[in-house]
């Protein structure tokens, strides 16, 4: 894509985007992808621990997209859409996982001050949120995510757990109260 339509495509609405990749428009779907799929493997690395797998997970989801997007009711809401395909992946790829393999630390992106004193401080500060979040029960800790990583609503959490919203409030706040314990010695 040049440079113009490629700044051009950059501002067109997700709908249009939608609407124009249902009709079989390959580049408005590679759109979607550009805009959405950073977002969707930072939120699956974090599920399955692993940015390999998390490549192949987000690509096995945009697949699925791909395929199922006439099924999209309300293409303004394909963001959340993707990140609810996106859970589903992730979660189905640890079930398939042998039971005995722990989850792998999280491979953590370089920090942009590189002083190895900094870069140490962060590393630890990364592994001690992973801890807490491994020590959440499942559907605290797949809240949590799908609200800090994913960044979708309540509404849409409540959805993609087929849950009251209320019940997610109430997740979130358990959820944060234990992660905030856990991290009291980071602040």
């Amino acid at each position: 894509m040049t440079a113009p339509r490629k700044q051009f495509a950059e501002v067109i609405a997700d709908e249009i985007l939608v609407q124009r990749a249902v009709q079989g428009d390959v580049a408005a779907f590679e759109v979607l992808i550009r805009r959405h799929g950073p977002l969707m493997r930072a939120y699956v690395t974090r599920i399955v621990g692993s940015l390999t797998e998390a490549d192949d997970v987000a690509q096995e989801a945009f697949f699925i997209a791909w395929r199922r997007l006439p099924e999209l009711r309300d293409p303004s809401a394909v963001k959340a859409w993707l990140m609810q395909i996106a859970s589903r992946q992730a979660f189905r790829h640890l079930r398939r996982r042998p039971a005995e393999d722990p989850l792998p630390i999280l491979e953590a992106a370089h920090p942009a001050d590189t002083q190895p004193e900094n870069v140490a401080i962060r590393n630890a500060q990364l592994r001690a949120l992973a801890t807490a979040l491994d020590t959440l029960p499942p559907d605290l800790r797949q809240a949590w995510l799908l609200r800090e990583i994913a960044e979708l609503s309540y509404d849409d959490i409540a959805k993609q757990l087929d849950i009251p919203r209320t019940t997610v409030r109430g997740k979130l706040s358990r959820a944060r109260a234990s992660i905030y314990a856990q991290m009291e010695e980071w602040r």
